[in-house]
């Protein structure tokens, strides 16, 4: 029954069969082994995670047309027109779905250049948080009050982003105001003793200034360096000690204020 039923089909057909079958196989066995050496020379590379499994899934999946064009030709059938189709729905496909390719070309432009990584506070487009995730389609920031803000990768590209983890350390700023009466440098000293604390790095070491003069005080400005990570409890800290270092040493905090003179 089955020696009639190979007969019926003719000997060349039954060769492109095997020859097909044998094609399908050893392209298999190909795609694995190709994959594999891919997989392992993203894992040598500076990419972001994210970006290795996006990349081997299309190379999978072009593999894996190419792999079945070749073998519909190699069973005699015409795959001119299966690869015209093919390019229609690619390009219908495109332009309905614009946004999401600009947005994934976007994600693989900010995982090869690399403005920021997951886990460093960032601002990008007016939105400042730390860094949770680097997707293909958006980057996720979890922001101090712990919002989650997820801003498009054609949008991130597009904008300014300021990295404030890169550089490891980051320099606090304090602005405070004191009495004319209290002399400058004694002022100046305080708000070192003030900036001398932990978590603050003595490489450049704590100094302070005499920043303007205004109507009713002095402003100075006390400025400090730490790791990147303690910024801000070192910046709420500070606030507070520099207020109880005055104290103690009787600086005045002064504040604009009117003094109003009754004619008897």
């Amino acid at each position: 029954m089955f020696q009639s039923f190979f007969e019926s089909l003719g000997t060349g057909v039954i060769d492109r069969i095997f020859n097909a079958v044998i094609l399908l196989v050893i392209g298999i066995l190909a795609i694995r082994l190709a994959m594999k050496l891919l997989r392992q020379g993203l894992e040598k590379t500076k990419l972001e995670k994210a970006a290795h499994s996006l990349i081997l899934s299309l190379a999978k999946a072009v593999l894996y047309i190419l792999l079945g064009l070749n073998v519909a030709s190699c069973l005699g059938i015409d795959v001119t027109g299966v690869v015209a189709l093919a390019s229609v729905l690619t390009l219908a496909i495109s332009l309905s779905l614009q946004n999401m390719l600009t947005n994934v070309i976007g994600g693989f432009v900010l995982l090869s250049t690399h403005p920021f990584h997951s886990g460093d506070y960032v601002e990008i487009a007016g939105q400042a948080g730390t860094v949770q995730e680097i997707n293909m389609t958006y980057t996720r920031l979890a922001t101090m009050d712990n919002k989650l803000v997820s801003i498009p990768n054609s949008a991130v590209v597009a904008a300014q982003i300021v990295n404030y983890t890169a550089a490891g350390t980051r320099r606090v700023d304090i602005g405070v105001t004191a009495s004319y009466d209290a002399p400058t440098q004694q002022v100046i000293d305080a708000l070192v003793q003030a900036g001398t604390m932990d978590n603050v790095l003595l490489t450049p070491a704590p100094c302070a200034y005499v920043d303007s003069y205004g109507d009713s005080a002095i402003a100075y400005t006390l400025r400090v360096w730490c790791k990147s990570e303690d910024y801000w409890d070192v910046y709420y800290a500070l606030n507070q000690r520099v207020k109880d270092v005055f104290d103690e040493q009787g600086i005045a905090m002064t504040y604009p204020h009117l003094n109003v003179h009754m004619m008897p």
